[in-house]
């Protein structure tokens, strides 16, 4: 088996790939995946690259992909390479620059290493389990704000396609407990950078009512080294089968959670 460092510097080769492509080629034809879900041609290109390159530079390790699955993802098994090639399609789709590679190896349901790279941005996120986290190769902590009036906190999308409307009442109610509470409310429609600047402390917590592997793995590993907390909205600590997420620095945890039992 590769070394966890060596894994990661093929991990911030591979999402590199991602940021070159965003920042080089056109989103290509934008198709529906379901009611207001869209994929661009440029989403499954990225995916397919990054993981013939992850096939030559790490063979035998398993991989699953936003765009065209692959692989299985629970607690038993072995090591596996999780994707979203591009977070934040609608966004990357219509121009806004909040979009980002996500890459993570997972083992047995653990993240051990995390990248989110956001071309547009010039930002770059990586993490290695046990080794802290890090943006531009520089360490990262979340913030060390304690009064819940004075916290950012984003929020994820709200819900499209089957079930939305009632899927949206609760994300209403937690829009509303949170406006009534904290200094502002932000939404930035890409579930990794939610979490990657909540460890940076850009943000203060984050918020995402939905649970999808690829675009929680590698932001969850890169909170959790930069001491974050990352659990349900009953303080268990976040796994893949959740399906809600709460990521803040440690001093705002329980009031943010206490706020969110709408």
């Amino acid at each position: 088996m590769t070394s966890l460092d060596e894994l990661l510097s093929i991990a911030r080769d591979a999402a590199e790939i991602g940021a070159r492509m965003m920042t080089s080629e056109a989103p290509g034809t934008v198709s529906a995946k379901g009611d207001r879900d869209y994929v661009t041609e440029l989403d499954v290109r990225i995916q397919h690259a990054i993981r013939d390159y992850l096939q030559r530079a790490a063979p035998g390790i398993d991989f699953l992909g936003e765009e065209d699955g692959g692989g299985t993802l629970d607690d038993t098994t072995d090591y596996v390479w999780v994707l979203d090639p591009i977070d934040g399609t609608s966004n990357f789709a219509h121009g806004i620059p909040l979009c980002a590679t996500s890459l993570a190896l997972v083992h047995r349901g653990q993240p051990l290493i995390g990248v989110i790279t956001a071309p547009f941005l010039d930002l770059r996120y990586y993490a290695v389990h046990g080794g802290g986290a890090y943006c531009n190769d520089k360490p990262i902590q979340c913030s060390s704000t304690t009064d819940l009036r004075r916290a950012i906190v984003s929020i994820g999308d709200y819900a499209t396609g089957e079930g939305a409307a009632e899927k949206n009442e609760r994300r209403f109610a937690v829009t509303r407990a949170l406006a009534e509470n904290v200094e502002r409310v932000r939404m930035f429609g890409a579930a990794s950078l939610d979490l990657a600047w909540v460890a940076e402390g850009r943000t203060d917590a984050c918020v995402i009512l939905s649970n999808k592997p690829w675009d929680m793995a590698a932001g969850v590993l890169i909170n959790r080294e930069a001491n974050g907390n990352v659990s349900d909205l009953h303080g268990v600590e976040y796994t893949f089968r959740g399906k809600e997420t709460v990521s803040a620095c440690g001093s705002l945890f329980e009031p943010i959670r206490a706020t969110l039992t709408v």
